[in-house]
Protein backbone atom coordinates (compact mmCIF):
# COMPACT_ATOMS: atom_id res chain seq x y z
CA UNK A 1 0.00 0.00 0.00
CA UNK A 2 1.25 3.50 -0.70
CA UNK A 3 2.24 5.57 2.29
CA UNK A 4 0.05 8.50 3.29
CA UNK A 5 -0.04 10.91 6.23
CA UNK A 6 -1.26 8.97 9.26
CA UNK A 7 -4.43 10.10 10.96
CA UNK A 8 -5.51 9.39 14.54
CA UNK A 9 -7.72 6.58 13.17
CA UNK A 10 -4.90 4.92 11.21
CA UNK A 11 -3.46 2.82 14.08
CA UNK A 12 -6.95 1.58 14.94
CA UNK A 13 -7.64 0.70 11.31
CA UNK A 14 -4.29 -1.09 11.05
CA UNK A 15 -5.09 -3.19 14.14
CA UNK A 16 -8.54 -4.12 12.86
CA UNK A 17 -7.20 -4.97 9.42
CA UNK A 18 -4.36 -7.05 10.87
CA UNK A 19 -6.69 -9.11 13.06
CA UNK A 20 -9.20 -9.69 10.28
CA UNK A 21 -6.48 -10.56 7.80
CA UNK A 22 -4.95 -13.10 10.17
CA UNK A 23 -8.36 -14.64 10.88
CA UNK A 24 -9.16 -15.04 7.20
CA UNK A 25 -5.74 -16.45 6.29
CA UNK A 26 -5.84 -18.88 9.23
CA UNK A 27 -9.36 -20.05 8.39
CA UNK A 28 -10.94 -18.67 11.56
CA UNK A 29 -13.15 -16.80 9.10
CA UNK A 30 -13.43 -19.51 6.40
CA UNK A 31 -14.16 -19.15 2.72
CA UNK A 32 -17.80 -18.26 2.18
CA UNK A 33 -18.27 -16.82 5.65
CA UNK A 34 -20.43 -13.68 5.56
CA UNK A 35 -20.67 -10.74 7.93
CA UNK A 36 -21.71 -7.10 7.86
CA UNK A 37 -20.22 -3.71 8.61
CA UNK A 38 -22.33 -3.71 11.77
CA UNK A 39 -20.75 -7.02 12.80
CA UNK A 40 -17.31 -5.41 12.45
CA UNK A 41 -18.45 -2.34 14.36
CA UNK A 42 -19.72 -4.50 17.21
CA UNK A 43 -16.70 -6.82 17.31
CA UNK A 44 -14.07 -4.10 17.39
CA UNK A 45 -16.12 -1.29 18.91
CA UNK A 46 -15.41 0.93 15.91
CA UNK A 47 -17.42 3.32 13.78
CA UNK A 48 -18.97 2.18 10.52
CA UNK A 49 -16.53 4.50 8.76
CA UNK A 50 -13.53 2.57 10.13
CA UNK A 51 -15.30 -0.73 9.46
CA UNK A 52 -15.90 0.33 5.85
CA UNK A 53 -12.23 1.29 5.40
CA UNK A 54 -11.16 -2.12 6.73
CA UNK A 55 -13.56 -3.83 4.34
CA UNK A 56 -12.21 -1.85 1.38
CA UNK A 57 -8.62 -2.71 2.31
CA UNK A 58 -9.50 -6.41 2.53
CA UNK A 59 -11.25 -6.19 -0.83
CA UNK A 60 -8.10 -4.75 -2.41
CA UNK A 61 -6.15 -7.72 -1.03
CA UNK A 62 -8.67 -10.15 -2.52
CA UNK A 63 -9.66 -11.52 0.89
CA UNK A 64 -13.31 -10.46 0.79
CA UNK A 65 -15.99 -9.21 -1.58
CA UNK A 66 -19.01 -7.13 -0.70
CA UNK A 67 -22.52 -6.66 -1.99
CA UNK A 68 -25.56 -4.88 -0.63
CA UNK A 69 -27.69 -8.00 -0.50
CA UNK A 70 -25.20 -10.40 1.04
CA UNK A 71 -22.82 -8.15 2.94
CA UNK A 72 -19.12 -9.07 3.18
CA UNK A 73 -18.06 -12.54 2.02
CA UNK A 74 -14.69 -14.22 2.60
CA UNK A 75 -13.15 -15.13 -0.75
CA UNK A 76 -11.17 -18.29 -1.65
CA UNK A 77 -7.39 -18.53 -1.45
CA UNK A 78 -7.13 -18.29 -5.24
CA UNK A 79 -8.28 -14.67 -5.08
CA UNK A 80 -5.72 -13.51 -2.49
CA UNK A 81 -3.14 -10.92 -3.58
CA UNK A 82 -0.28 -13.40 -3.37
CA UNK A 83 2.52 -10.84 -3.73
CA UNK A 84 1.16 -8.32 -1.24
CA UNK A 85 3.45 -8.10 1.78
CA UNK A 86 0.55 -8.12 4.25
CA UNK A 87 -0.82 -11.38 2.81
CA UNK A 88 2.64 -12.97 2.86
CA UNK A 89 3.19 -11.90 6.48
CA UNK A 90 -0.21 -13.19 7.57
CA UNK A 91 0.43 -16.53 5.90
CA UNK A 92 3.83 -16.83 7.56
CA UNK A 93 2.24 -16.00 10.92
CA UNK A 94 -0.33 -18.78 10.52
CA UNK A 95 0.92 -22.25 11.56
CA UNK A 96 -1.45 -23.83 9.05
CA UNK A 97 -0.21 -21.64 6.18
CA UNK A 98 3.46 -21.20 7.03
CA UNK A 99 4.83 -24.29 5.32
CA UNK A 100 2.89 -23.66 2.13
CA UNK A 101 3.98 -20.02 2.01
CA UNK A 102 7.64 -20.87 2.60
CA UNK A 103 7.50 -23.52 -0.10
CA UNK A 104 5.96 -21.08 -2.59
CA UNK A 105 8.60 -18.46 -1.82
CA UNK A 106 11.35 -21.07 -2.17
CA UNK A 107 10.03 -22.15 -5.57
CA UNK A 108 9.75 -18.53 -6.70
CA UNK A 109 13.38 -17.90 -5.76
CA UNK A 110 14.48 -21.04 -7.59
CA UNK A 111 12.80 -19.78 -10.74
CA UNK A 112 14.23 -16.26 -10.61
CA UNK A 113 17.56 -16.08 -8.80
CA UNK A 114 19.66 -18.29 -11.10
CA UNK A 115 18.80 -16.10 -14.09
CA UNK A 116 19.39 -12.99 -11.97
CA UNK A 117 22.80 -14.37 -10.98
CA UNK A 118 23.74 -14.89 -14.64
CA UNK A 119 22.71 -11.32 -15.43
CA UNK A 120 24.54 -9.97 -12.39
CA UNK A 121 27.74 -11.60 -13.62
CA UNK A 122 27.25 -9.84 -16.94
CA UNK A 123 25.99 -6.46 -15.79
CA UNK A 124 26.85 -5.95 -12.12
CA UNK A 125 28.96 -2.93 -11.21
CA UNK A 126 32.34 -3.24 -9.53
CA UNK A 127 30.80 -1.90 -6.32
CA UNK A 128 28.02 -4.50 -6.39
CA UNK A 129 30.45 -7.33 -7.08
CA UNK A 130 32.71 -6.25 -4.24
CA UNK A 131 29.82 -5.95 -1.80
CA UNK A 132 28.54 -9.42 -2.67
CA UNK A 133 31.94 -10.92 -1.88
CA UNK A 134 32.09 -8.98 1.39
CA UNK A 135 28.59 -10.05 2.41
CA UNK A 136 29.29 -13.71 1.67
CA UNK A 137 32.46 -13.52 3.76
CA UNK A 138 30.56 -11.88 6.61
CA UNK A 139 27.88 -14.56 6.51
CA UNK A 140 30.55 -17.24 6.85
CA UNK A 141 32.07 -15.46 9.84
CA UNK A 142 28.72 -15.16 11.57
CA UNK A 143 27.62 -18.68 10.69
CA UNK A 144 30.82 -20.26 11.96
CA UNK A 145 30.44 -18.26 15.18
CA UNK A 146 27.02 -19.80 15.85
CA UNK A 147 25.13 -16.63 14.93
CA UNK A 148 23.24 -17.98 11.94
CA UNK A 149 19.88 -17.15 13.50
CA UNK A 150 20.94 -13.65 14.55
CA UNK A 151 19.53 -10.43 13.20
CA UNK A 152 22.97 -9.52 11.86
CA UNK A 153 23.16 -12.73 9.82
CA UNK A 154 19.61 -12.17 8.53
CA UNK A 155 20.46 -8.62 7.46
CA UNK A 156 23.55 -9.81 5.59
CA UNK A 157 21.65 -12.67 3.94
CA UNK A 158 18.77 -10.45 2.84
CA UNK A 159 21.14 -7.79 1.56
CA UNK A 160 23.13 -10.40 -0.39
CA UNK A 161 20.12 -11.72 -2.27
CA UNK A 162 18.48 -8.31 -2.74
CA UNK A 163 21.75 -6.99 -4.16
CA UNK A 164 22.03 -9.98 -6.48
CA UNK A 165 18.59 -9.17 -7.90
CA UNK A 166 19.48 -5.49 -8.16
CA UNK A 167 22.80 -6.26 -9.86
CA UNK A 168 20.96 -8.22 -12.56
CA UNK A 169 19.90 -4.90 -14.06
CA UNK A 170 16.36 -6.26 -14.44
CA UNK A 171 14.05 -3.89 -12.58
CA UNK A 172 11.29 -6.49 -12.41
CA UNK A 173 13.59 -8.98 -10.69
CA UNK A 174 14.62 -6.28 -8.22
CA UNK A 175 10.97 -5.46 -7.53
CA UNK A 176 10.38 -9.08 -6.47
CA UNK A 177 12.97 -8.86 -3.69
CA UNK A 178 10.62 -7.90 -0.80
CA UNK A 179 8.26 -10.77 -1.59
CA UNK A 180 10.87 -13.43 -2.30
CA UNK A 181 13.11 -12.56 0.62
CA UNK A 182 10.22 -12.79 3.07
CA UNK A 183 11.26 -16.44 3.17
CA UNK A 184 14.50 -15.48 4.91
CA UNK A 185 12.69 -13.27 7.39
CA UNK A 186 10.14 -16.01 8.05
CA UNK A 187 12.75 -18.69 8.69
CA UNK A 188 14.46 -16.52 11.29
CA UNK A 189 11.29 -15.12 12.88
CA UNK A 190 9.74 -18.54 13.41
CA UNK A 191 12.83 -20.38 14.60
CA UNK A 192 13.59 -22.31 11.42
CA UNK A 193 17.03 -20.81 10.78
CA UNK A 194 19.85 -22.78 12.49
CA UNK A 195 22.42 -21.08 14.70
CA UNK A 196 25.10 -22.87 12.69
CA UNK A 197 24.15 -22.94 8.99
CA UNK A 198 25.45 -25.85 6.94
CA UNK A 199 29.01 -25.27 5.80
CA UNK A 200 28.00 -26.12 2.23
CA UNK A 201 25.44 -23.30 2.25
CA UNK A 202 27.99 -20.77 3.48
CA UNK A 203 30.49 -21.93 0.85
CA UNK A 204 27.82 -21.73 -1.86
CA UNK A 205 27.26 -18.04 -1.10
CA UNK A 206 30.99 -17.38 -1.40
CA UNK A 207 31.31 -19.34 -4.63
CA UNK A 208 28.30 -17.54 -6.10
CA UNK A 209 29.71 -14.14 -5.14
CA UNK A 210 33.09 -15.08 -6.63
CA UNK A 211 31.54 -16.21 -9.92
CA UNK A 212 29.65 -12.92 -10.21
CA UNK A 213 32.77 -10.94 -9.33
CA UNK A 214 34.70 -12.77 -12.06
CA UNK A 215 31.99 -12.20 -14.65
CA UNK A 216 31.42 -15.94 -15.00
CA UNK A 217 27.82 -16.02 -16.21
CA UNK A 218 27.51 -19.79 -16.52
CA UNK A 219 29.25 -20.36 -13.20
CA UNK A 220 27.07 -17.80 -11.43
CA UNK A 221 23.88 -19.45 -12.66
CA UNK A 222 25.15 -22.91 -11.68
CA UNK A 223 26.26 -21.74 -8.24
CA UNK A 224 22.91 -20.05 -7.66
CA UNK A 225 21.07 -23.24 -8.55
CA UNK A 226 23.33 -25.24 -6.24
CA UNK A 227 22.75 -22.80 -3.40
CA UNK A 228 18.98 -22.86 -3.81
CA UNK A 229 18.94 -26.64 -4.07
CA UNK A 230 20.83 -26.84 -0.79
CA UNK A 231 18.50 -24.30 0.80
CA UNK A 232 15.49 -26.26 -0.44
CA UNK A 233 16.81 -29.50 1.08
CA UNK A 234 17.41 -27.79 4.40
CA UNK A 235 13.92 -26.29 4.24
CA UNK A 236 12.32 -29.68 3.64
CA UNK A 237 14.27 -31.21 6.54
CA UNK A 238 12.92 -28.51 8.87
CA UNK A 239 9.46 -30.00 8.52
Amino acid sequence: MSESPRTPAAPLLDNVLDELGRDIIAGVLPEGKTFTLQDLSNRFDISRTVAREAMRALEQLGLVSSSRRVGITVRPRSSWAAFDQAVIDWRLASPSERRSQLRSLSQLRSGVEPQAARLAAAHGTDEQREELVTLARRMRELGESGEGSSLEFLEADVRFHALLLEASGNEMFAALAPSMLSMLHGRTRYGLQPDEPAAVALSAHEQLARAIAEGDEEGAEQQSRALLTEASQIFISDF
